[in-house]
């Protein structure tokens, strides 16, 4: 049985995305159920066979390129060796999957409007804050008017609560204090990371975004969330040219 994914509201030929969802693996809590990750204390067998059936679920002959995510700017090529350290990945091969994984960070997927470049960027706050969407772009050598971006499920702007030392290092990069609202907490702030990656994409030409309507802490049955649970699983947000 395929397991529930989400996919982005695009078409786009020759290209698979979607993002999976904490359905339809074989974990045991508190990762039930479909935890991707090798590193939050998960039985590795029950991940690598959580990691099968995503790959059985994307178009014969298609490997996966996983990363070792350190929230950081570094994005590399994708060729399915390894496990390097980077926080985004592109490629222009058929057949090689660019993959993130998140559990309230923002995955954010790319793609030319011919399917002939993607990418995959993880993207919490340190890692918007130091342009990792930017870096991506530019790596992928594509005219922006001529790329979509899709932001996956992330925490959403009403359960991201974060100290004022967050909204003023935002505040000296960017303009976007609307990004951050009084908490119910004196001195704390609600932070939307979707309005962050916005703008940030916009201002390097990417206007055409989909998704970012989710939110990881609350949809509790459908998501990871590190924030919420603290020991939990991890989603992943892939997309491939498909061979």
């Amino acid at each position: 049985m395929t397991p529930p994914f989400i996919k982005p509201g695009w078409t786009i030929p020759g290209v698979t995305s979607l993002s999976t969802t904490r359905l339809g693996g074989s974990s045991a809590a508190p990762w039930e159920s479909f935890n991707l990750g090798h590193h939050v204390g998960d039985d590795p067998e029950s991940v690598a066979d959580n990691r099968a059936k995503l790959l059985n679920s994307l178009a014969a002959g298609t490997s996966i390129q996983w990363l070792n995510q350190v929230h950081g700017t570094r994005v590399i090529k994708a060729s399915a060796n390894g496990y390097p350290e980077a926080d985004a990945c592109w490629t222009d091969q058929a057949g090689v999957a660019c993959a993130v994984m998140t559990a309230d960070c923002l995955p954010v997927l790319l793609a030319s409007e011919d399917g002939r470049v993607v990418a995959a960027a993880h993207a919490g706050w340190r890692g918007l804050l130091a342009g990792v969407l930017e870096k991506t772009v530019a790596a992928m050598d594509v005219d922006p008017l001529r790329l979509l971006a899709w932001m996956g499920p992330a925490i959403g702007p009403q359960s991201f609560e974060v100290g004022p030392e967050v909204r003023e290092a935002f505040l000296d990069v960017t303009s976007q204090g609307d990004a951050f609202t009084p908490s119910e907490n004196k001195g704390r702030y609600l932070a939307n990371l979707y309005h962050l990656a916005r703008y940030r994409l916009a201002s390097v030409g990417v206007n055409r975004i989909h998704g970012g309507n989710r939110c990881t802490v609350k949809e509790s049955e459908h998501f990871f969330s590190y924030r919420r649970d603290g020991q939990t699983g991890r989603m992943a947000s892939v997309i491939v040219i498909n061979p």
